[in-house]
């Protein structure tokens, strides 16, 4: 069996990897920083305490093991949390790196982000050729440190290191633990807590097919390429919809504009500080709203096989896993897990 190693992955695609290598039959090594992780409980993997800022803890996650599979980041829509974001994607890149170019791993598979590209409206296609944002661009601090953290993977390709880098964009799905903003606003939709839908939309992908194209990555990518897997353009109203289909709780019928939404985001943000707790957005995170990309999907389509499935079936599937977990009183969904990569590996 092929050992392999993972980072991240108590995160939502790493939760969902990890299963989907399980199933493949690899043998599993991850890093976490707990020593019994919820999101792990059960599976047979081989558990490492350490983090992506320890060098001495990578090092140990690589010996022996024939790929990485790179998934530890800091999400954050508040900017640089005190210079975190960029300790972890930047310079935890920079030793995840190191210590799999040291250990000779046959392949490092480091998970990006759409963030890391300059979204700027009017250029056509959108694909893997775009240019990454930079101190320049005043980008968001979480996009900086993605487009940072994949100019330290190119850094380390040119030093002997075989890599890949997958660009996902806004991940929907089970086993969402946290869960991610994504699932909050799934379960706020369920619990009418949402009083509107904010406007606009986003590029929405399905995390077991991310994680069955990160698997493909590992054989059928090539060296040093980006690779785009991301999924469906949905308005926030239609997300809403296909909550509403599946739950029978009616959506928001409000949608708030756009620059009122951006007009209460510092008020939502300073509030926030005050209490400790995270907003429900920020100017960050609604300006990418507005944005209407299309992402061009076809290198990774022919590459890796990745196929997005439809969006409807994965807000049906988040909430049936949702239900099983007694997250719904009130509603019962039948979960049925399946591991089996849609992408060929």
């Amino acid at each position: 069996m092929t050992l392999v190693a993972v980072t991240g992955p108590t995160g939502h695609v790493g939760a969902n990897l990890v299963r989907q290598l399980l199933a493949r039959g690899d043998r599993v090594r991850v890093l976490a920083r707990e020593p019994s992780p919820p999101q792990l409980a059960g599976l047979d993997v081989e558990l490492m305490r350490g983090d992506v800022r320890d060098p001495a803890s990578l090092r140990a996650l690589c010996d022996g093991v024939d790929v990485v599979y790179h998934l530890a980041a800091v999400i954050s829509i508040v900017g640089p949390m005190g210079g975190l974001v960029h300790e972890v994607n930047v310079r935890g890149v920079g030793n995840m790196c190191a210590a799999a170019h040291d250990a000779k791993v046959r392949r490092l598979v480091h998970l990006c982000s759409v963030h890391a590209f300059q979204h700027d409206r009017g250029r056509v296609p959108f694909d893997e050729t775009r240019a990454r944002v930079d101190a320049t661009s005043g980008a968001p601090a979480y996009d900086r440190s993605k487009a940072d953290g994949e100019r330290v993977v190119r850094a380390w390709i040119k030093r002997g290191l075989d890599a890949v880098i997958l660009h996902p964009s806004g991940i929907i799905g089970p086993y969402d633990y946290a869960p991610s903003r994504l699932g909050k606003v799934f379960l706020d939709l369920y619990h009418r807590r949402l009083p509107m839908l904010l406007s606009g939309g986003f590029d929405f992908v399905d995390v077991r097919d991310v994680a069955a194209s990160t698997i493909a990555a590992a054989t059928r990518g090539r060296t040093g390429e980006s690779y785009l897997v991301t999924g469906h353009l949905h308005s926030i109203d239609q997300l809403g919809a296909m909550a509403s289909a599946v739950t029978g709780v009616a959506a928001p019928r409000l949608t708030c504009p756009y620059r009122l939404a951006r007009a209460f985001a510092p008020i939502l943000e300073t509030a926030a500080k005050i209490t400790r707790t995270e907003p429900l957005y920020t100017r960050e995170s609604i300006d990418v709203l507005m944005l209407g990309v299309q992402y061009q999907r076809d290198k990774a389509a022919r590459e890796l096989g990745h196929e997005p499935r439809p969006t409807a079936e994965t807000v049906r599937d988040l909430y049936a896993w949702f239900s099983q977990r007694g997250q719904l009183p009130g509603l019962e969904l039948e979960f049925k897990p399946t591991h089996e990569p849609r992408a060929s590996a």
